[in-house]
């Protein structure tokens, strides 16, 4: 058992519990694994995020779609090689941790692993 529970990296709370080997916030019930003599920076672990050939992306970068993707609602999908410009990296849902704008699109997410870095 830990003696001196971390606050939530996510909300500050310091009203953080134990839970198996977890350790979880009652307010926003954010859970992590906490680190064994981790550094008390107060700073967020940096996220990696890597395309579909294992280059490291980041915001503002360019990226070529790998494989054709169906859209729900359109007719045509997009297809492979289509350029997507000016990508921002967010936490998405279910694995969608791009967020662009396709041309003929508009605003969508992608998973990292269906692009790679043009």
């Amino acid at each position: 058992m830990i003696d001196n529970l971390p606050p939530c990296p996510k909300c500050s709370c310091e009203y953080t519990y134990e839970m198996n080997a977890l350790v979880v916030c009652p307010e926003c019930g954010h859970e992590w694994v906490p680190a064994e003599g981790a550094q008390d920076s107060g700073a967020p672990a940096e996220r990696v995020v890597r395309d579909a050939v294992g280059n490291v992306l980041q915001d503002g970068d360019s990226v070529v779609v790998v494989k054709a993707l169906k859209v729900k609602g359109s007719p045509s999908g997009i297809k492979a090689g289509t350029k997507v410009r000016g990508i921002r990296l967010v936490d998405g849902v279910d694995g969608h941790d791009i967020d662009c704008r396709i041309d003929g699109f508009g605003a969508m997410q992608l998973k990292s692993s269906v692009v790679k870095k043009a």
